[in-house]
């Protein structure tokens, strides 16, 4: 079974942009959709961005359109997501699951999940 592990969080001002990894190992990404979730503390976890492994299908939360971007190199057996423009309403723990379909972004269609990584958004 593919084990995630998500890198690149870190605290930043409003405005700034960071990426966000997801390594893979135990498999190919190639065969797997990618989804990035985020869960802030009280609230329930949010799906950011997915991609699919095979026909580059990209899906997108609302809150999130227009200023993330999600991307994979299958050949670092990675998937990324760039996030510019950041809001203090996007401090969360983010995590990447790996599926086998992009066709929502929804916790059950995703599983081997990584452990996260703390993004945060202060002035």
């Amino acid at each position: 079974q593919v084990r995630l592990v998500e890198s690149g969080g870190g605290l930043v001002q409003p405005g700034d942009s960071l990426r966000l990894s997801c390594e893979a190992s135990g498999g190919s990404l190639d065969d797997y959709a990618i989804g990035w979730f985020r869960q802030a503390p009280g609230q329930e976890r949010e799906g950011v961005a997915c991609i699919s492994g095979s026909d580059g299908t990209i899906n997108y939360g609302d809150t999130v359109k227009g200023r993330f971007t999600i991307s994979r190199d299958n050949t670092k057996n990675s998937v990324y997501l760039q996030m510019n423009s950041l809001e203090p309403e996007d401090t969360a723990v983010y995590y990447c699951a790996a599926g086998r379909w992009c066709i929502a972004i929804i916790s059950d269609l995703f599983g081997s999940w990584g452990q996260g990584t703390q993004v945060s958004v202060s002035s």
